[in-house]
């Protein structure tokens, strides 16, 4: 039996009504919970820097377009000004897209990289889950409550290239109904900078004290292995050890994610299971 279709698969048209709907529900929905974001941008950094990490923009991500990484690079240094130096306060949340704002055209973004659905394709703005993904890393290296994420479930769209993080770790944003948020439980002051610098985007998280806590993420028995529907599959389990730095000791020991996604490229025979 063919699978109807959504009103906003019907074309390009109700794609567009039905996105606009879901933006306009994220503002009331905001307006409704009296949520108090993050909004006070300050330059001089707090004194305790808690994490530092730099991704590189331009990859090459299978047969994608590079001049589609060409402009990725100009859309997370228009992105990253509206960030950079935030300070979140106790109590306050983090929104990505309440201090980036909808991106468009007119505000000198490009046409980069979306991916919709685990395909691949391109629109305005396209590239800054880049962005989210470096946060939200940052982030699971603090005690901060990550209180909206994303992630491009299901699929592992393109090999590894130069991976310095857990596959399954990235965060998937979309303007402004799929947001990146944390919000401040602490009694400290946290203050976050993004920036690019030549060829990487840059993150530095600092705090009022410093922390007392460190925090270890890897994958534990990753696999890739060919299922009952012919497809290969990625396997494994991401997570987090809180170690306290006074005596060393590991205090808490979490499972942030359960990888299990179809692989949309080739792998040899002999790395499968």
């Amino acid at each position: 039996m063919k699978k109807r279709r959504t009103f906003s698969e019907i074309s390009p048209l109700t794609y567009s009504i039905s996105r606009e709907k879901e933006i306009l529900k994220r503002h009331l929905q905001d307006l409704v919970r009296r949520v108090v974001f993050a909004r006070t941008l300050q330059s001089e950094k707090l004194p305790c820097c808690v994490m530092k990490h730099q991704s590189l923009i331009r990859r090459r991500l299978g047969v994608v377009d590079m001049q589609l990484q060409e402009n990725k690079a100009v859309n997370l240094k228009l992105a990253t000004a509206h960030l950079d130096g935030v300070l979140i306060r106790p109590g306050e949340t983090f929104s990505l897209w309440k201090l980036v704002g909808r991106t468009s055209a007119r505000k000198g973004y490009l046409e980069g990289m979306t991916i919709s659905r685990g395909i691949p394709g391109k629109g305005i703005g396209g590239g800054l889950c880049q962005l989210s993904n470096l946060i939200h890393w940052m982030v699971l290296h603090t005690d901060l409550t990550i209180v909206e994420h994303h992630h491009h479930d299901g699929y592992d769209l393109f090999p590894d290239f130069n991976r310095r993080v857990p596959f399954g770790t990235g965060s998937s944003i979309s303007y402004n109904y799929l947001d990146y948020r944390f919000r401040n439980d602490t009694l400290d002051t946290f203050q976050l900078f993004v920036f690019v610098d030549g060829e990487y985007l840059q993150g530095e998280l600092y705090a009022t004290r410093e922390q007392p806590y460190a925090y270890h993420i890897r994958t534990k028995g990753e696999y890739f292995a060919r299922e009952a529907d012919g497809f290969v599959y990625r396997n494994g389990t991401v997570v987090r050890e809180v170690v306290e730095k006074a005596t060393g000791k590991i205090v808490d020991h979490q499972v942030l994610r359960t990888n299990h996604a179809r692989v949309l490229y080739d792998v040899p025979e002999d790395r499968l299971s």
